[in-house]
């Protein structure tokens, strides 16, 4: 145990071995008998904190607050009705999923049964694939 590491364990925990960390109390017991001057007024300067920190003491609350609290609490619903909103909102997104199925269906209806515009032959050649006009006199 270094001198730094006491002191910041004698900071953070406070002057009760009890409070330091399990793991270190024994060493930091050991290097406080071994240097005691050093160690009681680091001690001291905690013990003092301490002390002003456990006179600090909250008071539990009233009973007339706590009925105040209880009071304003919202109240529970019943299981019933709590139920009841879940079947609503179920039914509003089997809604929702029905008229989506709807119109995708109508969609693909009216584009199937769309005339087809009649193909001419003369697209479907091209000047690699030869021509049905006999251009051999020109």
């Amino acid at each position: 145990m270094t001198p730094e590491r006491f002191h910041q364990i004698v900071e953070a925990y406070g002057a009760d071995p009890c409070r330091w960390p399990s793991a270190e109390r024994a060493a930091g017991q050991a290097w406080a008998e071994m240097h005691r001057q050093q160690a009681d007024a680091w001690l001291a300067q905690a013990a003092g904190l301490d002390a002003w920190l456990a006179v600090d003491v909250l008071a539990p609350p009233d009973a007339a607050l706590q009925q105040r609290i209880v009071a304003s609490a919202p109240a529970r619903q019943p299981a019933s009705q709590r139920r009841t909103w879940w079947w609503s909102g179920a039914a509003v997104a089997g809604v929702g999923l029905l008229g989506g199925v709807a119109g995708a269906l109508a969609v693909s209806f009216f584009v199937l049964t769309e005339a087809v515009p009649p193909v001419h032959e003369s697209y479907l050649t091209s000047s690699f694939g030869g021509s049905s006009a006999d251009w051999s006199g020109e």
